[in-house]
C-alpha cells in the first residue's frame, strides 16, 4: 500500500511540475511575434487546458510554412523586384491623391508590383455569367491558360469550362491549374474532378497538399484561398467567386435553397501580367518550376502596349509568404484616408484591432460608413464572432445591413469615396490576413467605383438594416455565444 501510495505521489509530482513547466515555457513563447490579443488567446487555452491547448498550439500555432517554400517564394519575389525595378516607370495620373500614391508605394514596397495605367475593368456580379465569361476567354486562347481557384468543381455549371479546357490543350494550348487541395477535396464531387482532370492534358497540382504518408503535413487551416484566371497574358479574371456551381455541390445548400452572391473583375491591360506574376508564384512554389519566359514577359507588358482602358489599377498579393500583413495594412491606410464615404461588403467581418479602430474612427469623424453581411450563416463560428463586433460597430454610427437569407453574401470587396474600388478574394478577418494566401485588386480613375457603387445599391435595395435597439434586446444566450467564440477568432 505503501509503495503504491508513493508511486502515485511521484506521478502526481511529475504531472505537476510538467504542468507548471508548460505554462512557464508557453508565458515566454507564445507571445513572440504575436498580437497581444492573439498571444493571450493561446495563453489562456494553454493556462486553463494545458493538454487540449497545447496540442491545439502545436497544430495550429504557427503560421509559418515549410523552410523550402519560404525560400522559393523569397527568391520569386527578387527574382519579380530585380524586373520591376529595372523598368521606366507611368508617372501616376493628376487624378491620384498623394494619400493615394502613399499607399501603392505602400503595396509596391511590401508585394513587389506597381500601380499601372491603362487597365479595362469590368465587373460581373452575375453568378452563371462569369463562367461564362471566363468560358469564352478559355475559347479564345492561343497560348497558354492559367487557371488557379480555392474550391474547384466540375458540375452542371462549371463543365462547360472544363470543356473549353480540353478543347484548348486538344489545339496545342498549355493548360496550367492550381486547387486548394483541401478547399477542393471537402466538396462532393472531389473524386470526379480527380478523375477528369488526371484523363486529360492538363497540367494540373493542388496547393498546399496534406498528404502525412508523403511527408506533406503543416498546419491545416493555413490555405491558398485565391482565385485567378489568366489566358494569353490579354485577359484575367479574379474576385471572390470559386469555380463551382453557387450551392457548392451540397444538398443541403440545395434543400435550403442556399446560394453564394458573388462579385467577379474581368480584366484586361497590364494588371493581367501582374495577375500572371501572383500565379507564377504559386505554380514555383507547388512544382519547382519557374516559368521564367512568362515572368520577363509579365514585366515588360506593364509598360508596352496600348492601353486596354482608364484605369490606374494595382494587384496586391498577400499571405505567409510576404511580409507584414501587407493586405491589413493596406486596407486600414484607406480607411483612415476616407474624407466622405466606406461601403465594405463581407462575409466574414471579423476585424483584428487595427482594422476596428479605422472603420470606427472614420464614422466618428464623419464619414458615411456602411457594412454589407449576411443575415444567416453558412460557417457557425465565424458567424457568431463577426455578431460580437456589431454593438460597437453601431455605436460608433456604422450603419450595418443584413443581406437576406437563404443566400450567402460571399463578395469581398470596398469602396472609399469616388476614387478608389478593392475587391479581391481578402476577407475583412484575421484569417484573410495573417494564415490566406490571398489577392487583392485596387483600383483607381475609370468607372469600377461607379460599377462598383451599382452593385452596392443593389445590396442595399434587399437588405435589411440593423439597428442598434434592435442588436442590445437580442438574447442574452446569444450574446453570450457570440462573446465566447469572438476569442477563436484571435487563435492564429
Amino acid at each position: 500500500m505503501l509503495m503504491r501510495m508513493t508511486v502515485a505521489g511521484v506521478l502526481g509530482t511529475l504531472v505537476y511540475v510538467v504542468d507548471l513547466l508548460i505554462k512557464v515555457v508557453a508565458l515566454g513563447v507564445v507571445p513572440r511575434n504575436r498580437r497581444p490579443g492573439t498571444a493571450m488567446a493561446w495563453l489562456l487555452a494553454i493556462l486553463l487546458i494545458p493538454s487540449v491547448g497545447l496540442i491545439a498550439y502545436l497544430m495550429l500555432g504557427q503560421t509559418r510554412l515549410d523552410r523550402r517554400r519560404h525560400e522559393r517564394q523569397r527568391a520569386l519575389n527578387e527574382e519579380v523586384t530585380r524586373y520591376v525595378a529595372g523598368l521606366p516607370r507611368p508617372p501616376h495620373p493628376e487624378s491620384i491623391s498623394p494619400v493615394d500614391a502613399a499607399t501603392i508605394e505602400l503595396n509596391e514596397r511590401l508585394g513587389s508590383l506597381p500601380a499601372t495605367p491603362g487597365n479595362r475593368v469590368d465587373l460581373i456580379p452575375d453568378y452563371a455569367g462569369s463562367i461564362e465569361a471566363m468560358t469564352a476567354a478559355v475559347e479564345s486562347a492561343e497560348h497558354y491558360v492559367h487557371v488557379q481557384f480555392y474550391i474547384t468543381a466540375c458540375d452542371h455549371l462549371t463543365e462547360p469550362f472544363f470543356d473549353a479546357l480540353d478543347r484548348a490543350t486538344a489545339r496545342g494550348v498549355t493548360v496550367r491549374l492550381l486547387l486548394d487541395h483541401l478547399g477542393s477535396r471537402g466538396i462532393p464531387v472531389w473524386r470526379q474532378l480527380v478523375r477528369r482532370l488526371n484523363a486529360s492534358d492538363i497540367d494540373w497540382h493542388p496547393l498546399l497538399p496534406i498528404a502525412p504518408l508523403r511527408g506533406q503535413l503543416r498546419r491545416p487551416d493555413l490555405r491558398n484561398h485565391r482565385k485567378l484566371l489568366v489566358v494569353d497574358g490579354q485577359v484575367a479574371f479574379t474576385g471572390s467567386q470559386n469555380l463551382i456551381e453557387p450551392g457548392y455541390d451540397k444538398p443541403k445548400n440545395h434543400r435550403a435553397g442556399r446560394e453564394w452572391v458573388e462579385l467577379t473583375a474581368r480584366v484586361e491591360g497590364p494588371l493581367v501580367s501582374a495577375l500572371n506574376v501572383v500565379f507564377a508564384s504559386d505554380w514555383n512554389s507547388e512544382t519547382g518550376e519557374l516559368l521564367r519566359s512568362e515572368l520577363t514577359e509579365s514585366a515588360t507588358a506593364w509598360l508596352s502596349g496600348e492601353p486596354a482602358g482608364d484605369v490606374t489599377g494595382q494587384t496586391v498579393p498577400s499571405g505567409p509568404g510576404l511580409e507584414a500583413e501587407n493586405n491589413l495594412r493596406a486596407f486600414t491606410s484607406l480607411m483612415y484616408a476616407a474624407r466622405e464615404r466606406i461601403s465594405i461588403t463581407s462575409p466574414y467581418f471579423v476585424p483584428d484591432e487595427s482594422l476596428l479602430y479605422a472603420v470606427t474612427t472614420a464614422a466618428r469623424r464623419g464619414v458615411a460608413v456602411e457594412l454589407f453581411v449576411s443575415e444567416g450563416k453558412d460557417q457557425f463560428m465565424v458567424y457568431h464572432a463577426q455578431r460580437s463586433y456589431y454593438e460597437a460597430l453601431l455605436e460608433a454610427g456604422v450603419r450595418i445591413y443584413l443581406y437576406p437569407k437563404p443566400a450567402v453574401l460571399h463578395a469581398k470587396h470596398f469602396s472609399i469615396d469616388d476614387e478608389i474600388a478593392v475587391l479581391g478574394s481578402s476577407n475583412m478577418d484575421m484569417r484573410s490576413f495573417a494564415l490566406n494566401y490571398e489577392i487583392s485588386l485596387m483600383l483607381f480613375d475609370g468607372d469600377p467605383v461607379a460599377q462598383m457603387r451599382k452593385v452596392e445599391d443593389g445590396y442595399r435595395a434587399v437588405s435589411r438594416e440593423l439597428l442598434l435597439e434592435e442588436w442590445l434586446a437580442r438574447p442574452k444566450v446569444a450574446a453570450y455565444v457570440d462573446n465566447v467564440l469572438r476569442l477563436t477568432a484571435a487563435l492564429q
